[in-house]
């Protein structure tokens, strides 16, 4: 009888994990050419009030999270046909992750070449200096900034063709609180799955703008302003280098609770949001009156205009970016483009809004040209784009790890899983 061959990452399809504070939602699928692929599948399973595991980007129950994601993966496998997805690439931030330059050097005495070990081998120790040095916190992410070979700074990252004896690799550190890393690895733990590799959400943002726009944006200057459920980030990068990093703690949640406050239940204020919502009045084409249940503890029901909707909408989104967008107004003349990404930014007349506030370009963040022409047009949207940022960033890392054999779990975790289905088939 022939040997079953070990399974390796290269041959299961990419898949690609989002924590979010609005759902955890899974991704799959396959490269068709350099840059281009084909969505198999995606799986979501929204957070629920009362039973929320991951808040403004932080895993708070591990135990629920281990569930979710163990949950999710199963249905995306049932999905796309195949037995077990066991590991994932996992788009991570956080309110508290922040930036710092960090760098490796390696004299090999002579000219040898540069092996994936060797980079691999100083990527590690660039991530030991910085949690030494600070017990507290944990590298979340480490972003290439560039790389010198015999003290001649190199366009791209070294390859095994190449030869040097003084290697240097410098970084771009994203690190956060150490209780996210720990949380995220415990999670995983009880869901019986892997993390493939882990990317900081800013790398996969802009990773995705610079392959379809041109590297030319990230020489020139940009920034990322990524709209989340509770959290709304500012990224900013310039010619290899991390400008700034910038989190506050309000979304498009934030901007929902506001709207319940007027009267109306949760979900009904989510409806308004999404269907009617506009960034200011200015942006508002027809002034409509619409009547909307109020509150079970109210009852009866309510009339809200359209402008009166967008009143309250531009309130809470001032108090969200005004402080952001003097961050902004301080690197103003390093950057030509401001993105705008995320699921909380499809408010009707979001980017003119914010065009108003900033000298600076405005455009939306598209990632289609990295998926193949028949994919249905949902998955265009930006609340996506993170999730097929790392897997453009998932087809790197295989590609420079071949033949890496996947972790499978052991027996008690397949134990564990068998629970879990029992548990998903019952619903």
């Amino acid at each position: 009888m022939a040997r079953k061959q070990p399974q390796t990452a290269d041959s299961l399809p990419l898949v690609a994990l989002d924590l979010g504070s609005g759902s955890v939602r899974a991704l799959a699928a396959r490269r068709m050419a350099p840059d281009l692929f084909q969505i198999l599948g995606v799986e979501e399973r929204p957070q629920k009030l009362g039973n929320i595991c991951v808040e403004q980007g932080i895993i708070t129950q591990s135990s629920n999270a281990g569930y979710v994601i163990a949950e999710v993966l199963k249905l995306l496998a049932n999905r796309i046909g195949i037995d077990e997805l066991p590991t994932a690439f996992v788009c991570v931030g956080g309110q508290s992750m922040q930036i710092v330059a960090v760098h490796s050097k390696r004299d090999q005495a002579r000219r040898k070449e540069i092996s994936q070990e060797l980079l691999d081998e100083m990527e590690r120790e660039c991530k030991e200096k910085i949690e030494l040095r600070n017990p507290e916190v944990a590298v979340l992410g480490l972003v290439p900034s560039f790389f010198k070979l015999d003290g001649v700074e190199q366009d791209e990252m070294p390859s095994p063709e190449q030869r040097a004896a003084l290697v240097e690799a410098h970084y771009i550190a994203f690190y956060g609180r150490k209780a996210l890393d720990t949380q995220l690895q415990k999670s995983f733990s009880q869901a019986a799955r892997s993390i493939e590799h882990a990317f900081v959400r800013p790398e996969c943002l802009l990773s995705t703008f610079a392959t379809c726009d041109g590297n030319h944006v990230l020489m020139n200057g940009c920034a990322v302003l990524d709209f989340g459920a509770q959290t709304t980030s500012l990224t900013v990068y310039k010619g290899g280098q991390y400008l700034l990093n910038k989190v506050v703690p309000k979304g498009g949640y934030h901007i929902t609770r506001m709207l319940e406050q007027q009267g109306m239940s949760f979900n009904t204020a989510e409806v308004l949001k999404c269907k009617y919502g506009c960034a200011a009045p200015a942006f508002v084409t027809k002034n409509v009156r619409m009547r909307v249940p109020a509150a079970p503890e109210i009852g009866g029901d309510m009339i809200i205009s359209s402008t009166e909707l967008a009143e309250a909408i531009e309130i809470k989104l001032q108090e969200i970016l005004s402080p952001l967008m003097e961050e902004i107004q301080k690197v103003d003349d390093r950057i030509t483009t401001l993105y705008i990404t995320g699921g909380g930014s499809m408010l009707q007349g979001l980017a003119d809004y914010i065009q108003s506030l900033t000298r600076v370009h405005v455009q939306y963040g598209a990632h289609n040209l990295l998926l193949h022409r028949d994919t249905e047009e949902k998955y265009l949207s930006p609340q996506y784009t993170s999730l097929v940022g790392t897997i453009l960033l998932g087809q790197d890392y295989r590609d420079s790890h071949k033949n890496q054999l996947v972790q499978k779990p052991g027996f008690l975790d397949r134990f564990r899983e068998t629970t879990l289905d029992m548990f998903i088939d019952q619903q």
